[in-house]
């Protein structure tokens, strides 16, 4: 079964979010990152995962479920938190930024 997960940059100004494929133990970027609010990084996720047919509709909706998840949170709490208060919140997903 292919998995996916989302990887995410956790900025001051900004959230970036792109998709990986899970690949065993390790990762393989399917996009680049998508920069929240600095464009609208939920419909250009959405139109790169539509662009890839070998992607199951119940996965392309779950992906797309926690990128809301993720700018909201951003946009409620995003300079209150810690970052490694953020990376517990979502354990599932791969962080980078300020730590």
């Amino acid at each position: 079964m292919t998995k996916f997960t989302l990887r995410v940059l956790w900025l001051e100004n900004n959230v970036a979010l792109s998709v990986d494929q899970v690949l065993g133990n390790s990762t393989s970027p399917l996009t680049c990152y998508f920069f929240w609010p600095r464009n609208d990084a939920w419909e250009q996720i959405k139109s790169e995962l539509e662009s890839k047919p070998w992607i199951s509709e119940r996965d392309k909706i779950m992906l797309l479920n926690k990128v809301t998840e993720i700018i909201n949170y951003w946009q409620e709490q995003g300079k209150k938190l810690s970052f490694a208060e953020v990376q517990s919140k979502f354990p599932d997903l791969i962080f980078a930024g300020n730590s």
